[in-house]
């Protein structure tokens, strides 16, 4: 399938990723931490593991303009939307609604929320050119093992394709992982059925 769109991991260094996510590594640890424009390494170690939606939205601009805004500085500006809330040292989010009026307002990004988007209906958008940032599983890096559960993890599907859907993951451990095709049937169990959908450039 042809999928011209770039690559954004949530964690500065990608080859770490695998020792992160199953290893133990300390995410924080990573050498490459001041490409993600965090404001010091203490800063990227506490967010970077939240930052898959971001990640998302970073390709999406990317593919649109050919360049994006920094990890972090698309993180302030959802920040100050309201798209993650900190609450009592925890964070919480990406919230859909506040991300898209944050997507729209400063960025001019096509956006809506579907907060019911059947397996179906998303394959029918994409179909359209539509793109979209999709709750699944963590664990759909690694699609031959039975899906765990549905959510709580977001990827960027890019088209749709003889019922294969291309789709980037931030957190994917293997170049495979990454730039992922995956049958719409491996794919439907480890998807929570929402996310948002972007129109066509």
């Amino acid at each position: 399938m042809s999928d011209p769109f770039p690559t954004t991991t949530q964690f500065a260094s990608p080859d770490l990723i695998a020792s992160i996510v199953y290893e133990g590594h300390d995410p924080g640890d990573d050498p490459r931490w001041p490409e993600s424009g965090a404001a010091d390494q203490a800063d990227y170690a506490r967010w970077c593991g939240h930052l898959c939606g971001m990640a998302c939205l970073r390709m999406a601009l990317h593919h649109r303009d050919g360049h994006a805004p920094s990890l972090f500085e698309l993180r302030d500006g959802a920040l100050r939307y309201g798209a993650y809330v900190e609450e009592g040292g925890n964070i919480r989010g990406l919230i859909y609604a506040p991300a898209v009026t944050y997507a729209q307002e400063v960025h001019g990004l096509d956006a809506q929320v579907h907060p019911t988007l059947p397996i179906d209906r998303l394959v029918e958008l994409l179909d359209e050119g539509h793109q979209a940032i999709v709750s699944v599983h963590k664990e759909i890096r690694r699609p031959d093992r039975p899906a765990p559960g549905q959510g709580g993890h977001l990827v960027l599907v890019t088209s749709h394709k003889d019922g294969t859907l291309a789709f980037r993951n931030p957190s994917g451990h293997t170049d495979e992982a990454r730039n992922a095709e995956l049958p719409v049937v491996t794919f439907a169990p480890f998807f929570a059925g929402r996310g948002i959908v972007i129109a066509p450039n």
